[in-house]
């Protein structure tokens, strides 16, 4: 998904594509940028990357890359075990001397629920210990030829619908006859309609067999 095809597109919505220009192209690129960040708050899954993350050894408290805006999974250690997630209160209650235990590979990892950043790991990890998981990606600020290739080119439209609604708001002309409005529900009601297609696309069998019965 290329930000020129998304203005261009915009500018055939607000019908501005004669110059002069009410709304420059370094205008509708912010405006675009506006809306991917606000994807990435509303749907960070939707900018998830898989990726290698370093560990800090010898301590169960983990921080992300620099460019994680939040934890999704972790998978595994790197060439070795799986590492599964669990509930830390279950843990301090279970093994209450968990987090002075010796680094070792990790087996379990149990998020911060306070801190999307941040994540526990038990064991602590030893000496040079990677993990390959999941996080969504803090986004750059695009320019107008560049590629938004984390996005993928299917919500096209919904990043259009949110970047009309921004620009309309913006131009009294359009404020009464709640054209912003109605591009902003369009939006919202895209990102929300695509979570509950996942629900029936990618769920959880929980054990069902080939004919849907456990």
């Amino acid at each position: 998904m290329l930000v020129s095809d998304v203005v261009e597109q915009v500018r055939n919505i607000v019908q501005d594509t004669q110059e002069p220009f009410r709304y420059p192209d370094h205008v509708l690129v912010g405006f675009v940028n506006q809306t991917l960040k606000r994807m990435v708050v509303l749907r960070p899954d939707l900018f998830a990357s898989i990726e290698e993350i370093t560990t800090t050894p010898n301590t169960v408290f983990q921080t992300l890359p620099n460019d994680a805006l939040r934890l999704i999974d972790i998978f595994q250690v790197k060439g070795g075990n799986a590492v599964t997630e669990i509930n830390r209160p279950m843990l301090d209650r279970t093994t209450p001397n968990w987090a002075t235990e010796a680094p070792s590979s990790p087996i379990n990892f149990m998020r911060h629920i306070r801190n999307d950043t941040k994540y526990f790991l038990y064991p602590a990890p030893k000496e040079d210990v990677v993990l390959i998981g999941e996080y969504a990606r803090v986004l750059p600020d695009y320019e107008l030829s560049d590629e938004v290739d984390i996005l993928p080119d299917a919500y096209l439209t919904v990043v259009v619908d949110g970047t009309v609604g921004i620009a309309e708001s913006v131009d009294d002309e359009y404020v009464a006859n709640s054209r912003a409005q109605m591009y902003q529900q369009m939006f919202t009601q895209a990102l929300g309609v695509s979570t509950e297609a996942r629900q029936i696309t990618d769920f959880d069998s929980g054990g069902l067999g080939s004919d849907g019965v456990k």
